[in-house]
């Protein structure tokens, strides 16, 4: 059994946002909890340009609901996290 890559360019910058999220919860898991949120907040903002820039038929696994609701969605998951991460004051 081998494995193959998505054909559609969606589903590939899909995965590549999925390795970006997964790659930030383990520097959160690691107690680099400031950079592992910024990072997957960085993911979703990346996320919800491709889901604009990239066409329909050519969406794949970014395709959840409509454009719009997919990328204000992500965009404000990603904003959110990324201004947890700077507003948090650091701890002593």
């Amino acid at each position: 059994m081998s494995l193959h890559l998505p054909r559609s360019r969606g589903s590939q910058l899909y995965l590549a946002q999925l390795a970006v999220v997964v790659v930030g919860l383990v520097l959160v898991a690691l107690d680099h909890w400031r950079l592992g949120t910024a990072m997957v907040g960085t993911a979703f903002c990346l996320g919800a340009v491709a889901r604009v820039v990239v066409p329909v038929n050519h969406t794949g696994m970014l395709r959840v609901r409509g454009r719009t609701f997919d990328a204000l969605w992500m965009l404000t998951l990603g904003v959110a996290l990324i201004a947890l991460a700077v507003v948090v004051p650091v701890q002593p």
